[in-house]
C-alpha cells in the first residue's frame, strides 16, 4: 500500500497567489498520505519545455515537507508546469535508504509513480531486454511507458499491449519529458480518486477520497471526476478539460 497525491495542470496564465494555493492543497494531500506509505516520501514537477525537479528521501511525509527542499522544488514551479506529482512509499521490495528504490521514479525521460506490484515484473525486464537500475518492480512500468513515449504520438497501443503482460496491482501517473503536456492517469485494481476545477483548470488526486474530501471541505468548485477500474486517463495540457478515456487491462492479482 502507498500514497499517490498530485495536481494536474492545464494551460492558464495563474498568478503566484492560485499557483501557492495549488501547491498549498497539495503538500496537504501528501501529509495525509503518509498513512499509507511512512518508509520514504517523494515529488516531482514536470512542465511543458521537458524540464523537471525531482525530490525523494527516506522519511515520513510530516517531516519531509518540512525539508528546505521540498520548498524549494515547489518555489521552482511556474505557469508551464504540466504536472505534479507526490508519493508516500509502504517498502515491499527494495531498500528505502537506496533513494532509487523511492518513487517519483525517472526511467528514460518517463517520471511517475505507482500504487501496487508488479509480480513478474523481474521475468518482463529479461523478456523485453529493459534497463533497469533500481531494485523496485515499479520500474517496469516507467520502463514500459517510456517506450510508447519515444514517438511523435505517443503509442498507446503499443504502452497498453506491454500492460497487458502485466501480472499483480497497478494503479499509476505518468508523464515524459518528451511529450510533457500529455499526463497517463492509470486506476487498475489500487484505489484512486480525482477532483476538476474549471476556473482553475487543474485536477487533483489522490489514493484515498477521504484525503480530497478533508482538504477541499472549505473550498468551492471542485468536481468529482469518476474513474472506473481498468481506465486509463488521457489528459493534455493544452485543453485539460477535454481529456479522453481509454480501456487498459492486465493480469490483476492480489496479494501472494
Amino acid at each position: 500500500m502507498c500514497g499517490l497525491a498530485g495536481v494536474i495542470f492545464g494551460k492558464k496564465r495563474r498568478r503566484a497567489e492560485e499557483r501557492d494555493h495549488l501547491a498549498w492543497l497539495f503538500t496537504r494531500l501528501l501529509v495525509l498520505s503518509e498513512s499509507r506509505g511512512p518508509h520514504a516520501t517523494g515529488v516531482a514537477w514536470l512542465n511543458r519545455d521537458g524540464e523537471h525537479r525531482l525530490f525523494k528521501r527516506p522519511v515520513p511525509a510530516g517531516q519531509f515537507v518540512t525539508d528546505k527542499a521540498f520548498q524549494e522544488v515547489l518555489a521552482g514551479m511556474d505557469n508551464r508546469a504540466t504536472l505534479l506529482v507526490g508519493h508516500t512509499r509502504w517498502r515491499t521490495r527494495g531498500d528505502e535508504r537506496i533513494n532509487r528504490n523511492n518513487h517519483p521514479i525517472r526511467a528514460g525521460d518517463v517520471i511517475g509513480t505507482h500504487n501496487g506490484t508488479i509480480y513478474n515484473a523481474d521475468r518482463l525486464f529479461r523478456r523485453l531486454r529493459l534497463r533497469r537500475f533500481a531494485e523496485v518492480d515499479s520500474e517496469l512500468l516507467f520502463r514500459l511507458a517510456d517506450r510508447a513515449f519515444r514517438h511523435e504520438t505517443p503509442d498507446l497501443e503499443r504502452f497498453k499491449r506491454d500492460l497487458a503482460l502485466c501480472r499483480g496491482q497497478i494503479t499509476a501517473v505518468l508523464a515524459s519529458r518528451r511529450r510533457p503536456g500529455t499526463v497517463l492517469v492509470l486506476k487498475g485494481n489500487k484505489p484512486l480518486e480525482l477532483r476538476i476545477h474549471r476556473r482553475h483548470r487543474a485536477a487533483l488526486y489522490a489514493s484515498d477520497p477521504a484525503f480530497l474530501d478533508a482538504v477541499l471541505a472549505d473550498e468551492r468548485g471542485w468536481r468529482p471526476l469518476p474513474l472506473e477500474p481498468m481506465t486509463m486517463l488521457v489528459f493534455r495540457h493544452e485543453s485539460l478539460m477535454e481529456f479522453s478515456r481509454e480501456s487498459f487491462t492486465f493480469i490483476a492479482q492480489g496479494k501472494l
